[in-house]
C-alpha cells in the first residue's frame, strides 16, 4: 500500500511539473545515481538517473529516464514488438531514493567534476528534453534506456572528450544480460529462446554501458581530456553510497529453477516411456502431440519477433529450426489416419531441421541455452520413432493393398 501511494504521488507530481519551472544557478552540482538490480523482472538491471541539486535554491531533482506505464493502449503488444514508448520523468531527489529504499537496493551518487559551462549544457539539454513535445522517446532494452540517455546527455555536452579507462573483459549482449539473470534460470531460457545471432556479436566498452553498473564502472574511471591538454581531470570527483541495502537471505529452489535439470528429467521420462512403447508394442502419441504443439506456439513467438518486431536483437534467430510454428497443425494432423503418408514426409523434414539445428550449435553459429539441448535429444527420439512406426504402417497397408488387387 506504501509503494503504491508513493507511485501516485510520484505521478501528480510529474504531471505538475513543467519545463519552465526548472531553474539551477551556477552553483549546482550534477551526479549520475546508479540503483543496483531489484527481484522483479523489470528492475533486474538495475537504473540510472542524473541528480541535479542547487545548493542556492534547494532544488535537488532526478531526471529519470525509466518512467513507463502499463496502462498505455496495447502495452503488452507493443512491447514485444519493440515498440514501447518510456519518457523522462522529473523527481525530488528524496522521493526518488525512497522507492529505492523500499525496493531494497543499493544507490550510488557518482559527483561529476564540471565546469560551470559543462554544467550549464548538461542541464539546459535536460531541461529541453523535458518539454513535453521532447520527453518520450522510443524505449530500447540495451541501445536506448535508462542508462544510455544518461550517458549521452553528459558526454555529449562535456567540452573535449571523456577517455574511457577501465578494460572490461569482452562478452557479448547475451553473455553481459547472464550476469543479471543468471545462466540457467528461466528467465535466461525465454531470453535466449527469443534473441537472435546479433546478441552473441562482441560489446565495445560504449555499447556494454547499457546496464547501469557497467556505465557507472566506466565514469569511475574515465577522464576529461580537453584541447591542449590544459584543463584533463577525473570525470568523477567523487563517489558516495547514498542508500544501503540490508543483507537478504534469497532462497533458491533448485531443482524447479533450473531448465536444464527440469529438461534432463523430462528427457529420460521420455526415454523410459519409449523403451516401454517398443517393449509393449503400446504407443502414446499424445506426447508427440504435445511436443509438436508446444514447439511450434513456441515456434509462432520466435516467428513473429524475426520478422515483425522491430528488436534488433531478436532477428535471425536460428532456434526457428526446431521450433517450427508449422507444428502447431502438425499436433493434430497425426490424429488423422488418411494424412499419415503426408505427416511421413513432414516429419522427416522436421528430422532434418533438427540435424541443422545440432550443426548449428556445433559450429556455433549462434549461442543456444543449455535446456534446450535435453529437449531437442528428446524431439529427435520421438520424431524418429514415429516415423519407423508410421513407415511399418504404411509399407504394411501398401502390401495390403497390392495382395488385395493381386486377388482379384
Amino acid at each position: 500500500m506504501k509503494k503504491i501511494l508513493l507511485i501516485i504521488l510520484v505521478i501528480i507530481l510529474f504531471s505538475g511539473l513543467k519545463a519552465q519551472q526548472l531553474q539551477f544557478s551556477d552553483s549546482s552540482v550534477v551526479s549520475l545515481l546508479t540503483c543496483s538490480p531489484g527481484q522483479e523482472v523489470y528492475a533486474r538491471f538495475g537504473h540510472s538517473g542524473i541528480r541535479v541539486y542547487d545548493p542556492v535554491s534547494k532544488a535537488d531533482m532526478v531526471f529519470n529516464y525509466g518512467i513507463f506505464s502499463f496502462n498505455t493502449e496495447n502495452f503488452y503488444y507493443k512491447f514485444i514488438k519493440g515498440e514501447t514508448d518510456y519518457y523522462l520523468g522529473v523527481h525530488p531527489t528524496d522521493l526518488f531514493l525512497s522507492e529505492y529504499e523500499e525496493r531494497n537496493s543499493m544507490v550510488w551518487e557518482q559527483i561529476l567534476d564540471l565546469t560551470t559551462q559543462e554544467k550549464s549544457k548538461i542541464i539546459n539539454a535536460l531541461i529541453e528534453n523535458y518539454r513535453p513535445e521532447n520527453r518520450v522517446y522510443r524505449y530500447n532494452f540495451v541501445f536506448d534506456n535508462c542508462a544510455t540517455r544518461p550517458r549521452d546527455k553528459i558526454l555529449n555536452n562535456i567540452s573535449g572528450y571523456v577517455q574511457l579507462q577501465t578494460s572490461n573483459e569482452t562478452k557479448t549482449y547475451r553473455q553481459w544480460i547472464a550476469d543479471y539473470v543468471g545462466h540457467d534460470t528461466w528467465l535466461k531460457f525465454g531470453i535466449d529462446l527469443v534473441f537472435g545471432t546479433a546478441s552473441d556479436k562482441s560489446t565495445q566498452q560504449y555499447q556494454s554501458m547499457f546496464l547501469p553498473e557497467i556505465l557507472m564502472a566506466e565514469f569511475e574511471q574515465a577522464k576529461i581530456v580537453t584541447k591542449n591538454d590544459l584543463n584533463n581531470r577525473k570525470l568523477v570527483k567523487g563517489t558516495n553510497v547514498i542508500v544501503k541495502a540490508a543483507d537478504q537471505n534469497i532462497t533458491d529452489h533448485i531443482l524447479l529453477s533450473k531448465p536444464f535439470i527440469i529438461f534432463s528429467i523430462v528427457l529420460l521420462l521420455g526415454i523410459l516411456l519409449s523403451l516401454y512403447e517398443q517393449k509393449s508394442n503400446k504407443y502414446y502419441s499424445i506426447l508427440d502431440s504435445i511436443l509438436l504443439f508446444s514447439t511450434g506456439l513456441a515456434g509462432f513467438i520466435v516467428f513473429y519477433l524475426m520478422f515483425v518486431s522491430i528488436h534488433p536483437l531478436v532477428k535471425w534467430n536460428l532456434n526457428i529450426l526446431w521450433l517450427n510454428p508449422l507444428n502447431v497443425f502438425a499436433a493434430i494432423l497425426i490424429w488423422i489416419k488418411p494424412l499419415r503418408a503426408y505427416m511421413f514426409v513432414y516429419q522427416i523434414l522436421n528430422i532434418g531441421l533438427l540435424i541443422l539445428t545440432l550443426i548449428a550449435i556445433a559450429l556455433s553459429v549462434q549461442d543456444f541455452n543449455a535446456g534446450v539441448f535435453p529437449l531437442i535429444v528428446l524431439i529427435f527420439i520421438r520424431y524418429s520413432l514415429w516415423v519407423v512406426r508410421i513407415k511399418h504402417r504404411i509399407f504394411r497397408k501398401s502390401k495390403f493393398l497390392i495382395k488385395s488387387k493381386t486377388g482379384n
